[in-house]
Protein backbone atom coordinates (compact mmCIF):
# COMPACT_ATOMS: atom_id res chain seq x y z
CA UNK A 1 0.00 0.00 0.00
CA UNK A 2 1.36 3.34 -0.99
CA UNK A 3 1.96 6.07 1.75
CA UNK A 4 2.49 8.97 1.86
CA UNK A 5 3.24 11.88 4.17
CA UNK A 6 2.26 15.84 3.55
CA UNK A 7 5.02 17.07 6.57
CA UNK A 8 5.86 20.20 8.34
CA UNK A 9 2.52 21.81 7.13
CA UNK A 10 -0.37 23.76 9.20
CA UNK A 11 -4.07 22.01 8.61
CA UNK A 12 -6.65 24.32 8.36
CA UNK A 13 -9.56 21.85 8.36
CA UNK A 14 -12.88 23.85 8.90
CA UNK A 15 -15.54 21.12 10.57
CA UNK A 16 -12.57 18.48 11.29
CA UNK A 17 -11.29 17.56 14.46
CA UNK A 18 -7.67 17.95 13.95
CA UNK A 19 -6.24 21.38 13.34
CA UNK A 20 -2.77 23.12 13.19
CA UNK A 21 1.08 21.88 13.15
CA UNK A 22 0.55 18.62 12.21
CA UNK A 23 1.88 16.21 9.58
CA UNK A 24 -1.10 14.48 7.39
CA UNK A 25 -0.53 10.54 6.69
CA UNK A 26 -1.94 9.03 4.01
CA UNK A 27 -2.48 5.63 3.47
CA UNK A 28 -4.24 4.31 -0.20
CA UNK A 29 -7.00 6.55 -0.88
CA UNK A 30 -7.54 7.44 3.03
CA UNK A 31 -5.91 9.69 5.46
CA UNK A 32 -4.49 7.61 7.84
CA UNK A 33 -3.75 9.51 10.93
CA UNK A 34 -2.76 13.25 12.02
CA UNK A 35 0.81 13.23 13.57
CA UNK A 36 3.11 15.20 15.38
CA UNK A 37 5.65 17.34 13.36
CA UNK A 38 8.81 15.56 12.19
CA UNK A 39 7.72 11.95 13.21
CA UNK A 40 9.08 9.72 11.38
CA UNK A 41 7.10 6.95 9.08
CA UNK A 42 8.93 4.40 7.23
CA UNK A 43 8.28 3.60 4.07
CA UNK A 44 6.27 6.68 2.93
CA UNK A 45 6.80 9.64 0.51
CA UNK A 46 7.17 12.37 1.71
CA UNK A 47 6.18 15.95 0.23
CA UNK A 48 7.03 18.82 2.50
CA UNK A 49 4.85 21.50 3.17
CA UNK A 50 6.74 23.46 5.36
CA UNK A 51 5.33 27.43 5.43
CA UNK A 52 2.34 26.11 3.80
CA UNK A 53 -1.41 25.47 4.36
CA UNK A 54 -2.74 21.83 4.17
CA UNK A 55 -6.48 21.49 3.59
CA UNK A 56 -9.30 19.24 2.67
CA UNK A 57 -9.72 19.73 -1.54
CA UNK A 58 -11.19 22.39 -2.51
CA UNK A 59 -14.77 21.72 -3.96
CA UNK A 60 -15.93 23.66 -7.05
CA UNK A 61 -19.98 23.71 -6.96
CA UNK A 62 -20.13 25.43 -10.50
CA UNK A 63 -17.94 24.50 -14.06
CA UNK A 64 -18.80 24.15 -17.02
CA UNK A 65 -16.39 21.39 -19.31
CA UNK A 66 -17.93 21.58 -22.18
CA UNK A 67 -17.68 18.07 -23.33
CA UNK A 68 -19.91 16.47 -24.77
CA UNK A 69 -20.20 19.20 -28.13
CA UNK A 70 -17.93 21.87 -27.27
CA UNK A 71 -14.75 20.29 -26.67
CA UNK A 72 -12.87 23.20 -28.88
CA UNK A 73 -13.50 25.05 -25.77
CA UNK A 74 -12.81 22.53 -23.06
CA UNK A 75 -12.86 18.99 -22.54
CA UNK A 76 -13.60 16.72 -19.16
CA UNK A 77 -9.07 16.47 -19.65
CA UNK A 78 -8.41 19.72 -19.98
CA UNK A 79 -11.06 21.06 -17.15
CA UNK A 80 -10.20 18.65 -14.61
CA UNK A 81 -6.28 19.49 -15.34
CA UNK A 82 -7.34 23.25 -14.99
CA UNK A 83 -9.10 22.37 -11.32
CA UNK A 84 -6.25 19.76 -10.27
CA UNK A 85 -3.66 23.08 -10.91
CA UNK A 86 -6.06 25.55 -8.66
CA UNK A 87 -6.13 22.91 -5.95
CA UNK A 88 -10.23 21.90 -6.63
CA UNK A 89 -10.60 17.95 -6.39
CA UNK A 90 -14.19 17.78 -7.26
CA UNK A 91 -15.89 19.46 -9.77
CA UNK A 92 -19.70 19.73 -10.35
CA UNK A 93 -20.25 20.38 -14.34
CA UNK A 94 -23.51 21.98 -15.85
CA UNK A 95 -25.56 20.09 -17.82
CA UNK A 96 -25.51 23.26 -20.81
CA UNK A 97 -23.57 20.44 -22.94
CA UNK A 98 -24.27 19.47 -26.30
CA UNK A 99 -26.51 17.54 -26.18
CA UNK A 100 -27.47 18.87 -22.71
CA UNK A 101 -27.13 16.64 -20.04
CA UNK A 102 -31.01 15.82 -19.67
CA UNK A 103 -30.91 11.84 -20.11
CA UNK A 104 -29.07 9.25 -18.74
CA UNK A 105 -27.03 8.20 -21.60
CA UNK A 106 -25.33 11.47 -21.45
CA UNK A 107 -24.80 11.64 -18.28
CA UNK A 108 -23.34 8.32 -18.35
CA UNK A 109 -20.73 9.56 -21.09
CA UNK A 110 -19.76 12.29 -18.80
CA UNK A 111 -18.79 10.03 -16.41
CA UNK A 112 -16.96 7.60 -18.05
CA UNK A 113 -15.00 10.21 -19.59
CA UNK A 114 -13.99 11.72 -16.65
CA UNK A 115 -13.21 7.97 -15.46
CA UNK A 116 -10.81 7.41 -18.68
CA UNK A 117 -9.21 10.45 -19.01
CA UNK A 118 -10.06 12.97 -15.59
CA UNK A 119 -7.75 13.42 -13.18
CA UNK A 120 -10.02 15.29 -9.80
CA UNK A 121 -13.48 13.88 -8.95
CA UNK A 122 -16.53 14.66 -11.88
CA UNK A 123 -20.08 15.34 -10.48
CA UNK A 124 -22.48 15.70 -13.32
CA UNK A 125 -25.26 18.20 -13.04
CA UNK A 126 -28.55 17.47 -14.84
CA UNK A 127 -30.81 19.68 -16.18
CA UNK A 128 -34.12 20.53 -14.95
CA UNK A 129 -35.74 20.57 -18.58
CA UNK A 130 -35.52 18.90 -21.75
CA UNK A 131 -32.74 20.60 -23.50
CA UNK A 132 -32.83 23.13 -20.93
CA UNK A 133 -35.85 24.56 -23.26
CA UNK A 134 -38.16 25.60 -19.91
CA UNK A 135 -40.81 23.61 -21.48
CA UNK A 136 -40.54 19.76 -20.56
CA UNK A 137 -38.91 18.48 -17.01
CA UNK A 138 -36.70 15.95 -17.21
CA UNK A 139 -36.84 12.52 -15.68
CA UNK A 140 -34.96 12.84 -12.14
CA UNK A 141 -35.16 9.38 -11.52
CA UNK A 142 -33.63 8.51 -14.50
CA UNK A 143 -31.20 10.82 -13.82
CA UNK A 144 -30.39 10.23 -10.13
CA UNK A 145 -29.46 6.93 -11.49
CA UNK A 146 -27.19 7.43 -13.64
CA UNK A 147 -25.24 9.73 -11.28
CA UNK A 148 -26.08 13.25 -11.19
CA UNK A 149 -25.56 14.96 -8.17
CA UNK A 150 -28.12 18.05 -9.00
CA UNK A 151 -30.04 19.22 -11.25
CA UNK A 152 -29.69 23.31 -12.77
CA UNK A 153 -30.81 24.55 -16.27
CA UNK A 154 -27.62 27.10 -15.64
CA UNK A 155 -27.31 29.25 -18.09
CA UNK A 156 -31.53 29.43 -18.46
CA UNK A 157 -34.11 29.85 -16.67
CA UNK A 158 -37.17 28.15 -15.75
CA UNK A 159 -39.53 30.93 -16.49
CA UNK A 160 -42.66 29.17 -15.81
CA UNK A 161 -43.10 28.74 -12.22
CA UNK A 162 -45.26 26.29 -12.06
CA UNK A 163 -43.03 24.39 -14.15
CA UNK A 164 -40.38 24.93 -11.81
CA UNK A 165 -42.59 24.06 -8.98
CA UNK A 166 -43.12 20.68 -10.08
CA UNK A 167 -39.66 20.44 -10.99
CA UNK A 168 -38.71 20.90 -7.29
CA UNK A 169 -41.28 18.21 -6.17
CA UNK A 170 -39.75 15.52 -7.93
CA UNK A 171 -35.71 16.89 -6.81
CA UNK A 172 -36.95 16.16 -3.81
CA UNK A 173 -38.51 13.28 -3.95
CA UNK A 174 -34.85 11.94 -5.51
CA UNK A 175 -33.04 13.71 -3.15
CA UNK A 176 -31.15 16.12 -5.42
CA UNK A 177 -30.76 19.59 -5.16
CA UNK A 178 -31.57 22.29 -7.50
CA UNK A 179 -29.30 24.93 -8.27
CA UNK A 180 -30.68 27.48 -10.13
CA UNK A 181 -29.93 30.48 -12.27
CA UNK A 182 -31.68 33.48 -11.93
CA UNK A 183 -32.65 36.04 -14.23
CA UNK A 184 -36.15 36.96 -15.04
CA UNK A 185 -35.35 36.87 -19.00
CA UNK A 186 -38.31 39.25 -19.75
CA UNK A 187 -36.73 41.88 -17.99
CA UNK A 188 -33.37 40.93 -19.02
CA UNK A 189 -34.05 41.35 -22.66
CA UNK A 190 -31.02 42.46 -25.03
CA UNK A 191 -28.93 43.10 -22.12
CA UNK A 192 -25.47 42.38 -22.17
CA UNK A 193 -24.37 44.22 -18.70
CA UNK A 194 -25.01 45.63 -16.05
CA UNK A 195 -28.32 48.23 -16.79
CA UNK A 196 -26.62 51.91 -14.76
CA UNK A 197 -24.61 54.47 -16.24
CA UNK A 198 -22.06 53.00 -17.47
CA UNK A 199 -23.99 50.92 -19.98
CA UNK A 200 -25.52 54.34 -20.78
CA UNK A 201 -21.95 55.84 -21.56
CA UNK A 202 -20.94 53.04 -23.85
CA UNK A 203 -24.21 52.33 -25.25
CA UNK A 204 -25.07 49.08 -24.10
CA UNK A 205 -28.41 47.35 -23.47
CA UNK A 206 -28.23 47.03 -19.72
CA UNK A 207 -29.59 44.17 -17.36
CA UNK A 208 -31.46 45.55 -14.64
CA UNK A 209 -30.58 44.02 -11.13
CA UNK A 210 -34.34 43.56 -10.81
CA UNK A 211 -34.37 40.49 -13.37
CA UNK A 212 -31.90 38.66 -10.75
CA UNK A 213 -33.62 39.90 -7.70
CA UNK A 214 -37.56 38.83 -8.59
CA UNK A 215 -36.08 35.05 -9.56
CA UNK A 216 -34.08 34.51 -6.44
CA UNK A 217 -37.50 35.82 -4.82
CA UNK A 218 -39.75 33.52 -6.66
CA UNK A 219 -37.21 30.59 -6.27
CA UNK A 220 -37.13 30.62 -2.40
CA UNK A 221 -40.52 31.18 -2.16
CA UNK A 222 -41.33 27.53 -4.41
CA UNK A 223 -38.55 26.12 -2.05
CA UNK A 224 -40.56 27.23 0.62
CA UNK A 225 -43.62 25.40 -0.43
CA UNK A 226 -42.08 22.52 -1.82
CA UNK A 227 -39.67 21.68 0.89
CA UNK A 228 -37.55 21.10 -1.92
CA UNK A 229 -32.89 21.78 -1.37
CA UNK A 230 -32.11 24.80 -3.18
CA UNK A 231 -28.94 26.34 -3.93
CA UNK A 232 -28.98 29.76 -5.71
CA UNK A 233 -25.92 30.23 -8.20
CA UNK A 234 -23.43 33.29 -8.51
CA UNK A 235 -25.09 35.76 -6.39
CA UNK A 236 -24.07 39.35 -7.83
CA UNK A 237 -26.42 42.20 -6.29
CA UNK A 238 -27.28 43.28 -2.95
CA UNK A 239 -30.63 42.75 -3.26
CA UNK A 240 -30.05 38.94 -3.76
CA UNK A 241 -28.45 38.99 -0.94
CA UNK A 242 -30.77 40.15 1.16
CA UNK A 243 -33.64 37.97 -0.13
CA UNK A 244 -31.20 34.96 0.62
CA UNK A 245 -30.99 36.53 4.18
CA UNK A 246 -34.44 36.64 4.82
CA UNK A 247 -34.73 33.21 3.53
CA UNK A 248 -32.88 31.27 5.53
CA UNK A 249 -34.38 33.38 8.53
CA UNK A 250 -37.61 32.16 7.71
CA UNK A 251 -36.05 28.47 7.44
CA UNK A 252 -36.33 28.02 3.99
CA UNK A 253 -33.64 25.02 2.91
CA UNK A 254 -31.41 27.30 0.78
CA UNK A 255 -27.82 27.98 -0.08
CA UNK A 256 -26.01 30.50 -1.90
CA UNK A 257 -22.89 30.82 -3.88
CA UNK A 258 -21.08 33.76 -5.02
CA UNK A 259 -18.23 33.67 -7.99
CA UNK A 260 -14.25 35.54 -6.89
CA UNK A 261 -15.30 37.89 -10.22
CA UNK A 262 -18.60 39.26 -8.16
CA UNK A 263 -16.53 40.00 -5.04
CA UNK A 264 -13.18 41.32 -7.02
CA UNK A 265 -14.89 42.97 -10.14
CA UNK A 266 -17.71 45.49 -10.55
CA UNK A 267 -19.23 46.90 -14.19
CA UNK A 268 -16.24 49.22 -14.55
CA UNK A 269 -14.16 46.15 -15.76
CA UNK A 270 -16.35 46.43 -19.04
CA UNK A 271 -14.80 49.73 -19.97
CA UNK A 272 -12.88 49.40 -23.04
CA UNK A 273 -15.66 46.78 -24.52
CA UNK A 274 -13.73 44.36 -22.70
CA UNK A 275 -15.31 41.08 -24.11
CA UNK A 276 -13.62 38.74 -21.10
CA UNK A 277 -15.38 40.74 -18.32
CA UNK A 278 -18.72 40.22 -19.83
CA UNK A 279 -20.49 37.59 -17.31
CA UNK A 280 -24.10 36.11 -17.20
CA UNK A 281 -25.62 37.21 -14.81
CA UNK A 282 -23.32 40.83 -15.35
CA UNK A 283 -20.60 42.47 -13.35
CA UNK A 284 -22.84 44.92 -10.95
CA UNK A 285 -21.67 47.76 -8.82
CA UNK A 286 -19.66 49.00 -6.11
CA UNK A 287 -21.89 48.65 -3.44
CA UNK A 288 -23.52 45.31 -4.80
CA UNK A 289 -19.65 44.39 -4.86
CA UNK A 290 -19.41 45.19 -1.27
CA UNK A 291 -23.11 43.53 -0.26
CA UNK A 292 -21.45 40.70 -2.09
CA UNK A 293 -18.85 40.35 0.77
CA UNK A 294 -20.85 41.70 3.39
CA UNK A 295 -23.14 38.40 2.81
CA UNK A 296 -19.75 36.26 2.40
CA UNK A 297 -18.70 37.56 5.74
CA UNK A 298 -22.03 36.95 7.89
CA UNK A 299 -22.57 34.01 6.30
CA UNK A 300 -25.96 34.26 3.75
CA UNK A 301 -23.50 33.17 1.13
CA UNK A 302 -22.45 29.79 1.93
CA UNK A 303 -19.62 28.95 -0.53
CA UNK A 304 -17.45 30.20 -3.03
CA UNK A 305 -17.77 28.71 -6.52
CA UNK A 306 -15.48 29.58 -10.15
CA UNK A 307 -18.81 29.36 -12.23
CA UNK A 308 -15.43 28.32 -15.16
CA UNK A 309 -16.23 29.28 -18.23
CA UNK A 310 -13.94 28.52 -21.01
CA UNK A 311 -14.70 29.99 -24.23
CA UNK A 312 -12.34 29.55 -27.52
CA UNK A 313 -10.94 33.26 -28.52
CA UNK A 314 -13.42 33.22 -31.14
CA UNK A 315 -16.17 33.59 -29.11
CA UNK A 316 -14.60 36.55 -27.75
CA UNK A 317 -13.37 38.21 -29.97
CA UNK A 318 -16.32 40.03 -31.56
CA UNK A 319 -18.55 42.80 -30.83
CA UNK A 320 -19.47 43.08 -27.01
CA UNK A 321 -23.30 42.11 -27.76
CA UNK A 322 -22.12 39.44 -29.72
CA UNK A 323 -19.77 37.88 -27.26
CA UNK A 324 -20.30 34.91 -25.40
CA UNK A 325 -20.92 35.00 -22.01
CA UNK A 326 -18.26 33.70 -19.21
CA UNK A 327 -14.79 33.66 -18.21
CA UNK A 328 -12.66 30.77 -16.89
CA UNK A 329 -11.90 30.58 -13.21
CA UNK A 330 -10.59 27.15 -11.75
CA UNK A 331 -6.81 28.00 -11.42
CA UNK A 332 -7.85 31.59 -9.91
CA UNK A 333 -10.12 30.13 -7.79
CA UNK A 334 -7.91 30.17 -4.48
CA UNK A 335 -5.87 32.94 -5.06
CA UNK A 336 -8.59 35.41 -5.82
CA UNK A 337 -10.57 34.12 -2.62
CA UNK A 338 -7.69 34.56 -0.57
CA UNK A 339 -7.85 38.14 -1.32
CA UNK A 340 -10.47 38.36 1.25
CA UNK A 341 -7.96 37.26 3.41
CA UNK A 342 -5.33 40.10 2.69
CA UNK A 343 -7.82 42.47 2.95
CA UNK A 344 -9.16 41.01 6.04
CA UNK A 345 -12.59 41.12 4.65
CA UNK A 346 -12.61 37.19 5.68
CA UNK A 347 -9.98 34.57 8.20
CA UNK A 348 -8.47 32.00 6.26
CA UNK A 349 -10.20 29.37 7.82
CA UNK A 350 -13.65 31.36 6.61
CA UNK A 351 -12.28 31.00 3.42
CA UNK A 352 -11.49 27.49 3.34
CA UNK A 353 -14.67 26.56 4.54
CA UNK A 354 -16.87 28.66 2.12
CA UNK A 355 -14.21 26.30 -0.39
CA UNK A 356 -14.74 22.74 1.22
CA UNK A 357 -16.91 21.92 3.49
CA UNK A 358 -19.78 24.51 2.60
CA UNK A 359 -20.49 23.08 -0.45
CA UNK A 360 -20.37 19.82 0.38
CA UNK A 361 -22.86 20.26 2.78
CA UNK A 362 -24.90 22.38 0.40
CA UNK A 363 -25.09 19.38 -2.65
CA UNK A 364 -24.95 16.65 -0.35
CA UNK A 365 -21.40 14.79 -1.45
CA UNK A 366 -19.70 13.13 1.49
CA UNK A 367 -16.19 14.69 1.25
CA UNK A 368 -14.68 18.74 1.78
CA UNK A 369 -13.14 17.38 6.09
CA UNK A 370 -10.19 15.88 6.93
CA UNK A 371 -10.45 12.91 9.35
CA UNK A 372 -9.28 9.52 9.89
CA UNK A 373 -10.53 6.86 7.50
CA UNK A 374 -11.89 9.95 4.92
CA UNK A 375 -11.40 10.36 1.72
CA UNK A 376 -7.48 11.75 0.91
CA UNK A 377 -8.88 14.80 -0.97
CA UNK A 378 -6.06 17.53 -0.12
CA UNK A 379 -5.10 20.75 -1.13
CA UNK A 380 -1.70 21.77 0.08
CA UNK A 381 -0.89 25.79 -0.73
CA UNK A 382 1.07 29.01 -0.14
CA UNK A 383 -0.71 31.36 1.37
CA UNK A 384 1.55 34.20 0.29
CA UNK A 385 3.62 33.04 -2.72
CA UNK A 386 3.11 35.83 -5.81
CA UNK A 387 2.53 35.47 -9.32
CA UNK A 388 1.48 36.58 -12.11
CA UNK A 389 -1.83 35.52 -13.95
CA UNK A 390 -0.78 34.41 -17.72
CA UNK A 391 -3.38 32.46 -19.28
CA UNK A 392 -1.30 31.34 -21.45
CA UNK A 393 0.42 29.01 -19.66
CA UNK A 394 -3.14 27.51 -18.12
CA UNK A 395 -3.95 23.72 -18.28
CA UNK A 396 -7.28 25.54 -19.27
CA UNK A 397 -8.18 25.31 -23.36
CA UNK A 398 -10.07 28.41 -22.29
CA UNK A 399 -8.12 31.42 -21.95
CA UNK A 400 -10.81 34.15 -21.50
CA UNK A 401 -9.93 36.11 -18.37
CA UNK A 402 -9.84 40.06 -17.49
CA UNK A 403 -7.82 38.46 -14.82
CA UNK A 404 -4.82 38.10 -16.96
CA UNK A 405 -1.88 40.30 -15.69
CA UNK A 406 -2.76 40.51 -12.31
CA UNK A 407 -0.19 39.76 -9.47
CA UNK A 408 -1.75 37.26 -7.24
CA UNK A 409 -0.56 36.31 -4.01
CA UNK A 410 -1.07 32.52 -2.99
CA UNK A 411 -0.40 29.59 -4.84
CA UNK A 412 -1.63 25.51 -5.06
CA UNK A 413 1.52 23.42 -4.49
CA UNK A 414 0.00 20.04 -3.94
CA UNK A 415 -3.45 18.37 -5.00
CA UNK A 416 -4.25 15.25 -3.66
CA UNK A 417 -7.22 12.46 -5.21
CA UNK A 418 -8.51 9.78 -3.43
CA UNK A 419 -4.76 9.45 -2.15
CA UNK A 420 -2.78 9.90 -4.99
CA UNK A 421 -0.93 13.24 -5.97
CA UNK A 422 -2.50 14.62 -9.20
CA UNK A 423 -0.57 17.96 -9.34
CA UNK A 424 2.73 18.86 -8.10
CA UNK A 425 4.63 22.14 -8.38
CA UNK A 426 3.19 23.00 -11.10
CA UNK A 427 2.94 19.69 -12.89
CA UNK A 428 0.19 17.16 -13.80
CA UNK A 429 1.29 13.87 -12.69
CA UNK A 430 -1.60 11.96 -13.90
CA UNK A 431 -2.25 9.83 -10.98
CA UNK A 432 1.35 9.31 -10.11
CA UNK A 433 2.38 9.72 -6.56
CA UNK A 434 4.97 12.35 -5.58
Amino acid sequence: MTRMLISGGTIINPGGEYEGRRDLLIEGGTVSDFLKPGEAVKGAVVYDASGMIVSPGLIDVHTHLREPGCEYKETVATGTRAAAAGGVTAVFCMANTNPVNDSGETTRYILERAKEQGVVKVCPVGAVTKGLSGEVLTDPEELKGAGVFALSDDGNAVSDSGLMRRGMIGAKSFNLPVITHSEDMTLVGRGVMNEGEVSEALGLAGNNVAAEEIMIMRDVTLARITGARLHVAHVTCAGGVEIIRGAKARGVNVTAETCPHYFTLTEEAVKGLNTNAKVNPPLRTEGDRLKVIEGLVDGTIDVIASDHAPHAKRDKEVEFPNAMSGMIGLETLLSLSLRLVHEKRLTLPEVIEKLTVNPARALGISCGVLKKGGIADVTVFDPDEEWVVDPEKFFSKGKNTPFSGWKMRGRVRLTVVDGKAVFVDGKIMEGKIV
